[in-house]
Order: C-alpha cells, then structure tokens, then sequence
C-alpha cells in the first residue's frame, strides 16, 4: 500500500469513529438509550462478531474496564487504534518519516502466516459465540 493512500485510509476511519463515538455517547446521554445500530443483526437477528464495540469504548472512556470488557473485548484494540493512529500519522507527517507504513507492512506479512491468522479467526469465532451468548 501506498504511504499516502493509507495515511488518508486511517485517519479517515478514525474521524468517522470520533464521529460515530460522539452520536453513541450523545443519544446514550440523552435518550438513555444503548448505543448501536449493528445491520448485521438488524438483518438476522443475529449479532456479529463485534457487536457491543461501541459500548465497549464508551465504557472505557467512561473508566469502566470490566464493563468494557464483558461488551466486547475489541473495544479495547479500537480505542488503542484511535488514539494511537492520528498521533502515529502526525509524527510521520511532521519527522517526513513511513514508520507507519513500515509496521503495517510487516504486520500484514506477518499476519498472512497460518499459525498466526488461524488462532485469530478462532478468537473472532469464540467472540461471535460470546456476543451471541450474551444475547447482545
């Protein structure tokens, strides 16, 4: 992937997370109302893997680790990525660096391994299980 196209690719995912993040916490504050709209489960009926993500951040910005947790344990891995992310692409935009680019290369290299890839598509399939469980 391209340096540019990536940075551009990332810090537009995390604007729409700040974005989708501040209606959830909005519409929870106002209308004490969950947060959520999962098309996934709206279609099936069925939750997806990450469903309760949404919850999961704003029980973590809230100060509630286990809430977050018991919501779904990627919330934790999204809001390390929007916090993170904008602060990695600065800090190449400002030192005229790729560092970013460089670790998501290797990432993917290293990710497309089967010892690797295969634990974790059974974590994402323990999740869904959990989510369903949960009845979320």
């Amino acid at each position: 992937m391209v340096r540019n196209k990536l940075y551009v690719l990332v810090s537009t995912a995390c604007a729409a997370g700040y974005i989708w993040l501040f209606l959830n916490y909005q519409r929870s504050v106002s209308d004490s109302i969950e947060p959520g709209v999962c098309l996934f489960k709206r279609l099936t009926g069925i939750p997806c893997p990450s469903c309760g993500s949404t919850r999961s951040v704003l029980s973590l910005l809230k100060g509630d680790f286990i809430g977050a947790l018991i919501s779904n344990p990627f919330g934790l891995i999204i809001l390390s990525i929007l916090i993170l992310a904008p602060l990695w692409i600065l800090y190449d935009i400002v030192l005229q660096k790729d560092s970013l680019l460089q670790v998501y290369n290797r990432t993917e290299i290293f990710l497309r391994r089967k010892w690797i890839a295969l634990p974790l598509i059974l974590l994402v399939i323990l999740n869904w299980i959990w989510n369903m469980y949960k009845g979320l």
